[in-house]
């Protein structure tokens, strides 16, 4: 029997991915981790094979991690990064594709600010593309590690309650895993001010079993994994919230709210955490917050996902 996976060639969202094909990413990643338990983390899978990382846009976890992960894999990994390339002389992102692919590149990880950019690059490219990160659009492979990480923790996703708290309007990570989520049947609650959530009918509208909540009190009721959102400083600049402060004083995970949930309620980032503003550190450094175990989780995750496309 072919897997679900087997027949697919690009991994840009979640939302053309069946619960069969996530079902499937999340028990390679769990192979994928043993691999990384042991001695020597490393094995030959995709020896000969080429991943080239392009990063348009400044990443710290994520490139580290496709990093690390092509390297266990044994696969040849090439950095490429705007700055000091040919992209500085007026070099297009077509023909930028095109020269790595002439160079042997099959498998291209790509994060970019602009939205659609890995699917203008996956109908230039032979190989497998892999959405990093683009604009306001998407985040695959975070959402993939988040949904493990909620699984190993909690055994299940289906019928969990999900809150996910903070500047949803403008986050690629809130929507990936939004399509995730609901795909493996956990109950999502969106919680932001209305200036960071936009218009409800959209949410609702394109996912419509989620509820939305402008009170984060009333939201995390009964929650069984809250997902706190970087707060980007732009956004009050640009007259979206009145200070940090009284987004603080509002929205942010406190000690006081911490308290007032179950001691089995999952604390997650996907980071990088503005401590103080949408996250208290002693919210991450609680027993129940698995921020770190996220970051551990990305590696094997993006394991599973180059093994899974590489075929």
């Amino acid at each position: 029997m072919i897997s679900a996976t087997a027949q697919r060639r690009h991994a840009i969202d979640l939302d053309d991915f069946t619960a069969e094909e996530i079902e499937e990413i999340l028990e390679t990643t769990g192979s994928m981790k043993e691999v990384l338990s042991r001695e020597i983390k490393q094995v030959p899978t995709l020896r000969g094979r080429t991943v080239v990382n392009m990063f348009y846009e400044e990443s710290t976890r994520t490139r580290i991690s496709f990093e690390l992960a092509a390297r266990a894999l044994s696969a040849n990994i090439v950095n490429f990064t705007a700055r000091g390339s040919s992209v500085e002389k007026g070099e297009s992102l077509i023909d930028t594709v095109r020269t790595l692919q002439a160079l042997g590149a099959e498998i291209v990880v790509i994060r970019h600010s602009q939205s659609g950019a890995p699917y203008l690059v996956a109908r230039h490219f032979n190989g497998a593309v892999i959405n990093a990160g683009d604009g306001r659009h998407a985040h695959p492979t975070q959402a993939l590690l988040d949904l493990f990480t909620i699984h190993e923790r909690l055994g299940q996703i289906r019928d969990l309650k999900v809150v996910i708290v903070g500047d949803i309007l403008h986050s690629r990570v809130a929507r990936s895993n939004l399509w995730g989520l609901t795909r493996m049947g956990a109950q999502v609650t969106l919680c932001a001010p209305p200036t960071l959530l936009g218009p409800a009918t959209y949410w609702t509208t394109t996912w419509p079993e989620v509820t939305i909540s402008y009170r984060v009190d009333e939201a995390l009721q009964g929650a069984d994994v809250v997902m706190a959102l970087r707060i980007q400083k732009e956004r009050m600049q640009a007259g979206l919230l009145p200070s940090l402060r009284e987004y603080s004083r509002a929205y942010a995970l406190t000690p006081e709210r911490l308290a007032g949930l179950s001691e089995k309620t999952l604390i997650m980032h996907p980071g990088p955490m503005n401590e103080g503003v949408e996250i208290w550190p002693e919210v991450v450094t609680a027993p129940n917050a698995v921020i770190e175990e996220q970051v551990t989780n990305g590696v094997a995750v993006r394991m599973a996902l180059l093994y899974r496309l590489a075929g």
